[in-house]
């Protein structure tokens, strides 16, 4: 599968900047970054956008990734692996991703369980890059870019718009 234009982050003049200040915003609030990168993954898989994530052992190691939960995430649900505070926002990102033909998408408890462990602004950081996520992969599936690979670590995590940028 090949693009079918550049990203159109790329193409139109002066969005990526405004991007880019939107992921900085979020990713400066307290939210951990392995609990941001796990909703992009989940929202990811969600729309179809496939992500190439390390499976196993020797491919962790040598992509410095260091959360081996990461092939969990699509069944995050069944899992014990992860915090209550990670499955309060995986629940939300889905929530908040499917929200077609139902009434109340994300409901009042979805929302109070994400609510007690996080605080006002970081949960509102949480909306914006399930929000933020979700746009990339319209845009992304939209154009056929090629699929992200996961090979980042979360402590040092680079956010998308920025390998974007790394890729003119």
């Amino acid at each position: 599968m090949s693009p079918r234009m550049p990203n159109p982050s790329l193409v139109v003049p002066d969005v990526l900047p405004p991007m880019r200040a939107l992921v900085k915003a979020v990713n400066s609030v307290g939210v951990p970054l392995q609990t941001l990168v796990l909703i992009h993954l989940r929202v990811s898989q969600i729309n179809g956008r496939p992500v190439h994530i390390p499976v196993k052992k020797r491919e962790f190691e040598e992509a410095g990734e260091e959360d081996h939960r990461l092939p969990l995430v699509e069944t995050w649900r069944e899992q014990t692996c992860f915090t209550d505070a990670e499955r309060s926002v995986l629940a939300l990102a889905e929530a908040a991703t499917r929200i077609n033909d139902r009434k109340d998408p994300v409901s009042d408890e979805v929302w109070a369980e994400a609510a007690k462990h996080f605080d006002e602004v970081q949960l509102a950081a949480v909306v914006l890059h399930i929000g933020l996520v979700n746009l990339w992969n319209r845009v992304n599936v939209a154009t056929k870019q090629e699929p992200v690979d996961w090979r980042i670590n979360p402590k040092k995590w680079t956010p998308m718009t920025s390998r974007l940028t790394a890729a003119q």
